[in-house]
Parts: structure tokens; C-alpha cells; sequence
């Protein structure tokens, strides 16, 4: 589907320190970036350790060896390949009843407003085993996802994980442990929240056991069958996000200035959201916006066409005699629709052709779509200049470079 941008112009912004004494620049990272930051020099201290040679010299961006992974892990059958389908392939779910058993690791590379890979792991395969080069899978780590199946026997699970844990934490101590505990639909809301509290119990009280006090490990409770697993994956790859409190203060200002009641920056392809405003989470409001995306997309495939060149010509020349930039408003998408008779208004503003800002507009709110409008487009320059400041300052280390 053909996506149209319009070009900006790049806006160089002077981070120096003014104030005595004087060094050099003063460097503003995110938690995110800082985390990387120290991934990527444990694993310069690890190589050095391994063959005693002289490392390779820090960069000056976070983990810039390589695109960030995240790894799937779990046991057999625990629905690793069905959530990399469905979530990064727009597989339905329904067939995902008949992928095959992984046989060896899948490495799936991601193209979008940030480059990024997924590798699903066989069940069956030790890669604790020395054969396998650890740095090879652990060294480009951006978050090691274990899914554990919640309908069947998880003691096994728990304890190849907490042996995982614990293999990994001597040289790689800043490894983002993310928990899926999956296949929770038709689960009863207190049956979930027992099997989560029981997991959680179970693994840190084994690595309390061997030291390891109040290990960072997250849990979400996700199915492939609802927008759970969606969410799941967002607030995975938010902690790969450097500037995600920038974009989140951007978000913030939109909905205190339009009065909306939650606003998200989606990725288009995975509809997952990189970012969102500070208020509390509704699913039925995200599940709403990710399906509107859904059916925007649909349409423009559709009627969405790559234009030749000599139509473009033609546009541009009599009567208007004008480029085809300045014959429309926007040349992005935008879309609005009024849900219960004008009471909850949706809008959609594409930001680039990978990412795209919805929002829950207020009851009444749709007779001051100029004023909205407005914001919006201030919001989305916004967006767009940190991206834009970002794959500049990807130029060097291409790890977290976006495509635009």
C-alpha cells in the first residue's frame, strides 16, 4: 500500500552543558537506552573474557552490533510459533492450529519504525549445551520472552527457565526476562490471576533459593485468541524504545489539549502500540482503535494505488498548474468515525507509513474536529522530528536505525 509523507526539514538541536566545567557534551538517554547501553558492554567484557584480545571499543549508541532480538523460549507445543504468526505475520488464529512442530530456530527480521529481529526457539533444543555459541544468541538480546502454556503441566517450564536465569546471569546480568503465560482464554479471571500467582511463587522463590534476590522478571497473562497478546508484545518493545518519554509526553499534551480519553501511537503492521498516553488502560477502547486500523488499512489496499508518473503529470498540469503536494491539505491518511450517535468520536492520523496516531476523542468533542485537527497536525511534526532526530543519530551504530 502506497503511503505518501511529506518531507521536513531536520532540526539540530545543541545538548551541550553551557556551565563549568566545560567537557563536552552532556548525553540525555532513557532508561531504555541506558539498559541497552549496558547490554552491549557486558558483552564487550564477555568477548574479552573468552578470548583475552582486545574487545571491541564501545559505541557510542546503545547495543550497536547488531539489530536487537527477542528471543521466544519455552517448551514444546507451548504456542511460540503461533504467537510470532499471529502477531508478526497476520496470521488468524484459527490456523494456527495447524503450523507444525518448530524444528530448528526461525529468525524472522522486522522492518519497521524500528529494525528488529525475532527468533523462535525449539522446545526441544538445550542451547545451554556447550555446542552453541551463547554470545551468538544472547549478545544482539533485547528481551527473552518464555512462554508457559497454562492448560498443561508448567513444572518443567519453570524449571528450564530458572535453570536459564541463572546460566545467564554470571554474563549477561541486564537480560530483559519477559514471562507470557499463555493460553489463558476461557480461563475464569480468578483461575488466571491463581496460575500467575502460583508461577511468580515458584520461580522466584527457586532463584531466592540460589541467590538471586528479586529478579526483574515481568508476567502477562496473553492468548492469541483476544488483543492480550498484543498488549503483551507493546510493552515489550517500549523498553527497546529510547526516546518512549518524549513521545509519551507528546501523547500527554495531545489529550490534555483535545480532551481526549486515550490516545496510542500504533505500529501499522503488528498493531502494536509503541506508545500511549499516561492514562489508565481501557482494552475495550484498545481493542477498538487496533481494529480501526485494521479497517482503514483494508480500504486502502483497496483503492490505494501506485500513481505513473505521466497521471502525476497530469494532475500537476492545466488547469492548476501545481505540484500534487499543494493541491491537498494532507497528503497522509486521516480518518474519523463517530461511535452511539456522536458520543465517542475515533480519529486516525497517519504519522509515516509504519506508524499511526488513534485516538478516543471526549462525548461531544466532534464539533471541534478544526481545533483537533490542528493539534494533531502539531503533535504528529512532533512525532515525526524525534523520529527523524533519532535515525540521525543512527547513522553510525545502525542497531535501533528506523526506516522511513
Amino acid at each position: 500500500m502506497p503511503l505518501l509523507h511529506t518531507g521536513r526539514r531536520r532540526t539540530k538541536l545543541d545538548r551541550s552543558y553551557n556551565g563549568p566545567p566545560r567537557q563536552g557534551p552532556v548525553r540525555h538517554i532513557s532508561p531504555a537506552q541506558l539498559n541497552l547501553e549496558r547490554v552491549h558492554e557486558q558483552n564487550r567484557l564477555s568477548v574479552r573474557k573468552k578470548d583475552g584480545t582486545k574487545a571491541p571499543e564501545p559505541a557510542p549508541g546503545p547495543a550497536a552490533k547488531g539489530k536487537p532480538r527477542l528471543l521466544l523460549m519455552g517448551q514444546r507445543r507451548s504456542g511460540k510459533s503461533s504467537i510470532s504468526s499471529v502477531v508478526f505475520h497476520k496470521m488468524p488464529p484459527n490456523e494456527t492450529l495447524f503450523l507444525e512442530s518448530t524444528a530448528r530456530i526461525q529468525k524472522d527480521s522486522m522492518h519497521s519504525f524500528m529494525d528488529f529481529q525475532v527468533w523462535d526457539f525449539p522446545g526441544q533444543v538445550d542451547f545451554m549445551d556447550p555446542s552453541f555459541d551463547l554470545d551468538a544468541i544472547f549478545g544482539e538480546i533485547g528481551a527473552l520472552i518464555w512462554v508457559i502454556d497454562a492448560q498443561d503441566d508448567y513444572l518443567e517450564a519453570i524449571n528450564r527457565l530458572n535453570s536459564t536465569i541463572l546460566n545467564l546471569q554470571p554474563s549477561y546480568p541486564n537480560v530483559n526476562v519477559e514471562v507470557f503465560i499463555h493460553k489463558v482464554d476461557g480461563l475464569s479471571d480468578d483461575y488466571k490471576l491463581d496460575i500467575r500467582r502460583d508461577i511468580l511463587q515458584r520461580i522466584q522463590d527457586e532463584l531466592s533459593d540460589h541467590g538471586v534476590e528479586n529478579a526483574p522478571i515481568n508476567y502477562h497473562l496473553t492468548s492469541i485468541y483476544n488483543h492480550s497478546i498484543f498488549e503483551a508484545f507493546s510493552k515489550v518493545i517500549q523498553k527497546l524504545i529510547p526516546h518512549l518519554p518524549t513521545l509519551e509526553a507528546l501523547l500527554n499534551d495531545l489529550c490534555r489539549s483535545c480532551r481526549f480519553e486515550k490516545a496510542y501511537l500504533f505500529d501499522v503492521l503488528s498493531k502494536i502500540y509503541i506508545a500511549t498516553d499516561s492514562s489508565s488502560m481501557d482494552m475495550a477502547s484498545y481493542e477498538i482503535c487496533s481494529d480501526y486500523i485494521d479497517v482503514i488499512v483494508d480500504v486502502s489496499e483497496i483503492y490505494g494505488w501506485d500513481r505513473p508518473k505521466e497521471y502525476i503529470e497530469l494532475l500537476e498540469g492545466p488547469p492548476w498548474n501545481k505540484k500534487l503536494e499543494d493541491q491537498s491539505g494532507c497528503r497522509d491518511a486521516e480518518s474519523a468515525i463517530v461511535l452511539t450517535d456522536g458520543k465517542r468520536p475515533i480519529m486516525l492520523r497517519e504519522v509515516n507509513k509504519y506508524l499511526a496516531l488513534v485516538a478516543i476523542m471526549c462525548q461531544g468533542s466532534y464539533e471541534k474536529m478544526p481545533n483537533v485537527t490542528m493539534n494533531v497536525e502539531g503533535t504528529v511534526r512532533g512525532l515525526t522530528e524525534v523520529f527523524e532526530i533519532t535515525k540521525q543519530s543512527r547513522q553510525i551504530p545502525r542497531v535501533m536505525r528506523r526506516s522511513y
